[in-house]
C-alpha cells in the first residue's frame, strides 16, 4: 500500500471524526436549550444553530490538505506523519470548538446575552486547525 495515499484519506477523515463529535458535542446542547426556552415560553434563538455547525470547517480543512497532499511528491513516510498530525490537530480543535459552543448555546439561551464574546472563544478554537492547515500546507512546499 501507498504510504501517501493512506496518509491523504487519513488527513481527511480524521478532521471529518473530529468535526462530526464536535457537531455532535454543540448540537446536543442547542437542542437541548431549545428546549428550555420553549419550556420557559421563551423565543428559542435560531442563532444557535451557528454553534453547532462551527466544527463543521474542520473537515473541509481536511478536505484541502488532503488535495495538497495529493499532488504533493514529498517523502510518502513524511506525507504519513504531516497527516496525522495535521489531522489530529484539526479534530481536536473541532472537539473543542464543539463543546465551547454547547457553552455558548446553553449561556445564550439562558441570558439571551453574549453573543459575540462565545462566538470569540468558538474562533478561538477554530485558529488551531487554520494553523495547522497553512503550516502544513507551507511544509509541503
Amino acid at each position: 500500500m501507498n504510504l501517501g495515499m493512506l496518509a491523504t484519506a487519513l488527513a481527511m477523515g480524521i478532521a471529518a471524526i473530529g468535526s462530526a463529535i464536535g457537531i455532535g458535542i454543540a448540537g446536543q446542547a442547542a437542542i437541548g436549550a431549545w428546549k428550555k426556552c420553549y419550556l420557559s415560553n421563551k423565543a428559542a434563538p435560531f442563532i444557535l444553530s451557528v454553534f453547532a455547525g462551527a466544527p463543521l470547517t474542520q473537515t473541509i480543512y481536511g478536505f484541502l490538505l488532503m488535495q495538497q497532499m495529493r499532488s504533493s511528491t514529498a517523502d510518502p513516510g513524511f506525507l504519513l506523519g504531516l497527516g496525522l498530525a495535521s489531522s489530529l490537530a484539526m479534530a481536536f480543535s473541532a472537539v473543542f470548538q464543539g463543546k465551547a459552543g454547547a457553552a455558548g448555546a446553553d449561556a445564550l439561551a439562558e441570558s439571551g446575552k453574549g453573543f459575540s464574546q462565545y462566538i470569540t472563544v468558538v474562533g478561538l478554537c477554530e485558529t488551531v486547525a487554520l494553523f495547522a492547515l497553512v503550516f502544513s500546507m507551507v511544509a509541503l512546499g
